[in-house]
């Protein structure tokens, strides 16, 4: 009696890892023992940069902001400060879409956010 191997299963999971390899160079993308590993190694990388991306859009949206704030002589820390006394609830990316696509609604977020600066410092001044 010949031994039972799971022949159907074995190559569909073989199948399905070179499938995932395709496009990997040399011998990675060809050969199931090289491949497995380097799936692996993907699918870890493509775990941790999901998460990393949000970090990085959070970052080019500072950046937008701070840029843009700028132009309006202020600096971005002052202009969160400011949103905060203002009671003024927009997002990052939200922000970063006015500073980019609307630059008068942004100014008018700004003015708004530079009088409550003012009213804040004259409370704490009085």
């Amino acid at each position: 009696m010949p031994r039972a191997t799971n022949s159907p299963a074995s190559r569909a999971r073989r199948k399905r890892v070179l499938l995932r390899a395709k496009g990997f160079r040399g011998f990675r993308s060809k050969l199931f023992r090289y491949a497995k590993d380097a799936v692996r190694k993907a699918m870890t990388y493509e775990y941790r940069d999901r998460k990393k991306r949000k970090g990085q859009f959070r970052a080019l949206w500072i950046a937008r902001i701070s840029a843009a704030t700028r132009n309006e002589n202020l600096t971005y820390s002052r202009f969160i400060e400011g949103l905060k006394a203002a009671g003024i609830e927009a997002d990052r990316k939200i922000l970063a879409d006015l500073a980019v696509r609307d630059a008068a609604a942004f100014s008018a977020i700004v003015a708004q956010a530079k009088s409550a600066l003012e009213k804040k410092t004259a409370a704490a001044a009085a």
